[in-house]
Order: C-alpha cells, then structure tokens, then sequence
C-alpha cells in the first residue's frame, strides 16, 4: 500500500481507485468471455493439428522431436490467432451462454 500522506491530493483518489479494483471479483460475464476466448484458441489448436496430418508426401527428416515442435508452436500459434483475429466462436458462446451466467 502506497502512503497517500505524500501523494498529492488529487493523485489520492486515483491511487485509492486503483487499489479497490485491483481487489475486485471479476464479473461473470468477464469470466464468461475469458473462457470463450480460450474455446476459440483450442478450436484452432485442433484445427492447426488436423490440419498438420494431412501430408502430401513423407517426410524425410520428420522426427519425434520436430513433432513436438511442430504441436508446440500450433499452440502458440492458435493462442496469438485467437487474439488477433475475430473468427465469432467467443462471441457466439458470450450470446448463448450469458443468459445462463446471470
């Protein structure tokens, strides 16, 4: 906790704000929304890896190790997609599922 004796009087009430919500329960729907999110990251985790079966031809230095890689980095990959690109799965789930949440 900061001193507020030594803060200026009109950054008092800022720093006090701050701290009640730092401590603040996050409402459902915010709880709702981050769990959709992480659906959609998932949904294009499996996409990824379905996906990454189909070969075209063999692989001549596949290995288990590149495998790993491979399942590593599409799951990097989905969780940066998830949130940069809007695909509507989350907020498809957010408006079915936020009548249930109340």
């Amino acid at each position: 906790m900061i001193d507020v004796s030594i803060v200026p009087p009109d950054m008092q009430a800022m720093l006090m704000t701050a701290d009640r919500e730092q401590f603040e329960k996050p409402s459902e729907n915010d709880e709702l929304r981050a769990a959709a999110e992480k659906f959609e990251a998932i949904f294009l985790n499996e996409f990824m890896k379905q996906s990454r079966k189909t070969k075209l031809a063999e692989d001549l230095f596949g290995s288990s190790a590149k495998t790993t890689y491979e399942e590593m980095l599409d799951r990097e990959y989905a969780e940066s997609l998830s949130d940069k690109v809007d695909l509507g799965i989350a907020d498809a789930l957010v408006l079915q599922l936020g009548g249930l949440a109340k």
